[in-house]
């Protein structure tokens, strides 16, 4: 029941990503930037936490996780460190992602070329 609440919940995500790309003038930049807030904003609220509890991997595998990832880790830094946290706090708990975002950006470039559309 775990992985099918994962998929729905993920998979539900990832339509309204791909609905606001067809149905909207905004650009997938945009779309991208407006769900991390979204998960931020969620975290924030104290309403993603109950979203990750019950799909698991379904809320943090999307944009929406990081945003609540860096959401989460500001908040733990900010208790731990007190001000100083506002920074450590979202370069701590994010890293992992972005640099596997950099790496696998480094890795496709070498196999494939540029070029313009």
């Amino acid at each position: 029941m775990d992985f099918l609440w994962a998929f729905l919940v993920g998979g539900t995500i990832c339509v309204a990503g791909q609905l606001l790309i067809d149905l909207t003038k905004l650009t997938p930049a945009r779309i991208l930037v407006c769900f991390v807030v979204l998960g931020v904003l969620f975290e924030a609220l104290g309403l993603y936490q109950h979203l990750v509890n019950f799909a698991g991997c379904g809320a943090t595998v999307p944009l929406t996780g990081f945003g609540y990832t860096l959401a989460k880790g500001t908040r733990e830094m900010i208790n731990q460190l007190g001000w100083l946290g506002i920074i450590t706090g979202p370069l701590s708990s994010g890293s992992a992602g972005i640099t596997a975002a950099i790496i696998s950006g480094l890795l496709v470039s070498f196999v494939t070329r540029s070029g313009t559309k």
